[in-house]
């Protein structure tokens, strides 16, 4: 479980990726049409980039939002690459992708998620998600984190959802 703010108005370099504008040199371009969208953009977004916006713009946030507020959190969640592969292999990666949506809906709101892609053409099945931290009709990363710091939020998932998946607990990085 890793999370990274994204600043800006755009998220695209990030995007690129996850949505194989660009294929970087561990992609199996053969393998790419394993991928699955998790989250549907809304009706006319076609991009995260929009999805970002559109999330921001139908929050009904009253205060200025300034060049310099995090506007997304990319988070990536996986295991091990033996972890991932037993899950792969046992033909469970559908359900170890529920667990783990189901862990952010109720950590970070569903109306919060709005992107969430499974990667399949990679050494090891991963998934990318872009957060929009609104709370109480603010945009505020600090605040969608409160009372819990990062650690503590990786501690929460593998108790949730990574014990259950007999995943290795991450080392504090």
């Amino acid at each position: 479980l890793d999370f990274k703010k994204a600043k800006g108005a755009s998220d695209a370099r990030m995007s690129d990726h996850i949505e194989r504008r660009v294929i970087a040199s561990n992609v199996d371009p053969t393998r790419t049409h394993l991928n699955r969208e998790l989250v549907q953009l809304p009706k006319g977004v076609t991009e995260r980039d929009e999805a970002i916006a559109h999330r921001i713009k139908s929050a009904g946030i009253k205060r200025k939002i300034t060049p310099d507020q995090v506007r997304a959190i990319r988070v990536m969640l996986s295991g091990t690459h033996e972890d991932m592969m037993k899950i792969q292999q046992d033909g469970r990666i559908d359900e170890w992708c529920d667990d783990s949506m189901q862990w952010l809906h109720k950590t970070f709101g569903k109306e919060n998620t709005v992107s969430a892609v499974l990667h399949m053409d990679e050494t090891t099945p991963h998934m990318h998600l872009n957060l929009v931290p609104i709370v109480d009709r603010r945009l505020c990363a600090k605040e969608l984190f409160t009372p819990k710091t990062l650690r503590e939020l990786q501690s929460d998932f593998w108790e949730k959802v990574g014990k259950k998946w007999n995943l290795e607990r991450g080392k504090p990085g």
